[in-house]
């Protein structure tokens, strides 16, 4: 981790002639996958920004080249994220510290006083906006490209990602942050930024590599992506779309997560003895935050929330607001009866996409938990995640099993064997990860706290 020379925490931004802007904190977002050839040149050209106290987070998917320890070298925080460019955007948002975000591809340039642009159009009440592109490469037609591609946002109010969005950090957490999408997420996004205002459109243009074109052929690229955003438009689903198109995608999985009000003397009540009853409650809501965090950092799918004592509790509508994930109310009766319940309630909605149950009770579980966790239930029935108390932490399906969440000891050291067993008797195919552990007693919680640097993640 390196930082500029005489950064500071937040800075005035200057024009060319010096004069001092609105008070803004700029957090740039550069997801990456295999960069190395040229990231240290495109990171290199962001030094200005970061000196006037701009930060640059860079978030990498799993690159094999070394392109982490280039960004290293040059940027704020390097982060590593599931593979996917809507999941590593949130996974860098999350972790900003500034007010205005910017989501900038490693193939792009900006012009030198972005950050004095950006904050001047938001000091003239927008919310959110876009730069204009000029595309650098080969064919002769790539300009008139660029040129219909700044007028068509014009026209439609919607920005691509190649032309460096930016958005205040309060708005775009209002709205729940980019979708789990393997594409589109950018339109998507621009989608729900209209209803909160119309775009900025600054005519100073960013610069984006053209070697899509250059790669793959100027007319066929053209093409695809036509009908790719012509068939999204139309309501086609996303994934669908990057299967159909062959576009590396990550196994989908819907999330349930089962939580509790962090009401005090209900809440975490085997940690009272340790925290007290409001220390307790406290616990459970840092835990079902990190919780809801981590599923959404993961980008599978859709999170829904099941809450006990019921979604109209304060603390789930404002999770709700804040997240924009479904609360719904918990069934009554056994946590099988409720996982159960959650169960037959997705696949009722969604047959076809796996569903993955976590509780909020490990905070050690991570995105590349989950991640895993989806890839499984494409050749297996289930996936589990023992945890080392004889139970689980994770149950995931690939269809519906009722006989997993049936006659179980709840709450006992049997319980991971007894879900064998009944997989097992029901013919099913599993598959169990690496066993984790949950928070319950005051030992778990010391345990917790005495690692929790090694585990620290953006949760809220």
């Amino acid at each position: 981790m390196s930082a500029a020379p005489g950064r500071s925490q937040a800075s005035a931004h200057r024009s060319p002639q010096g004069e001092a802007g609105p008070m803004t904190r700029l957090s740039i977002v550069m997801p990456v996958l295999d960069e190395a050839d040229t990231l240290a040149a495109r990171l290199q050209a962001l030094a200005p920004l970061r000196a006037r106290g701009a930060e640059l987070l860079v978030v990498d998917g799993g690159s094999g080249d070394g392109t982490a320890d280039i960004a290293r070298a040059h940027a704020d925080r390097v982060l590593r994220a599931p593979r996917g460019r809507a999941t590593q955007l949130n996974a860098g948002a999350c972790a900003a510290t500034g007010d205005v975000l910017l989501f900038l591809h490693a193939d792009t340039q900006l012009p030198p006083e972005s950050d004095w642009l950006i904050a001047q159009a938001l000091a003239a009440g927008r919310a959110w906006g876009r730069f204009d592109v000029r595309i650098e490469g080969r064919h002769a037609l790539l300009p008139m490209v660029a040129a219909l591609m700044n007028l068509r946002s014009r026209w439609s109010g919607i920005a691509t990602g190649d032309q460096a969005l930016f958005v205040r950090r309060r708005v775009f957490e209002s709205l729940g942050g980019f979708a789990p999408l393997p594409l589109m997420e950018d339109i998507d996004l621009s989608r729900r930024l209209k209803h909160i205002g119309p775009p900025a459109c600054l005519r100073e243009p960013v610069t984006t590599s053209g070697r899509r074109w250059d790669r793959h052929g100027f007319w066929r690229t053209v093409l695809l992506m036509w009908r790719l955003r012509a068939a999204f438009a139309l309501g086609a689903d996303a994934h669908a779309l990057a299967r159909r198109y062959g576009y590396t995608a990550r196994a989908p999985a819907a999330v349930a997560v089962l939580a509790k009000a962090p009401v005090p003397g209900l809440a975490k009540t085997r940690l009272i003895p340790a925290l007290g009853a409001a220390g307790a409650a406290r616990a459970q809501r840092a835990f079902a935050l990190r919780t809801i965090g981590t599923a959404r950092a993961a980008g599978t799918g859709p999170v829904t929330l099941w809450c006990a004592p019921g979604a109209g509790h304060r603390f789930f509508r404002a999770l709700r607001r804040r997240h924009g994930v479904e609360a719904v109310d918990q069934s009554e009766g056994d946590i099988g009866q409720r996982m159960a319940a959650a169960m037959r309630a997705h696949f009722a909605r969604a047959p076809r996409t796996p569903l993955l149950i976590v509780g909020t009770d490990c905070p050690v579980l991570t995105a590349d938990h989950l991640q895993q966790a989806a890839d499984a239930l494409h050749t297996q029935d289930a996936v589990l995640i023992p945890a080392e108390d004889g139970g689980y932490v994770l149950i995931g399906l690939r269809r519906p099993l009722p006989a997993v969440f049936s006659g179980v000891d709840w709450s006992t050291p049997q319980v991971l064997a007894q879900t064998r067993e009944r997989l097992r008797a029901a013919g099913a195919s599993w598959q169990e990860l690496t066993t984790l552990w949950d928070v319950d007693e005051p030992a778990d919680w010391a345990r917790w706290k005495k690692g929790a640097g090694e585990f620290t993640q953006c949760v809220e």
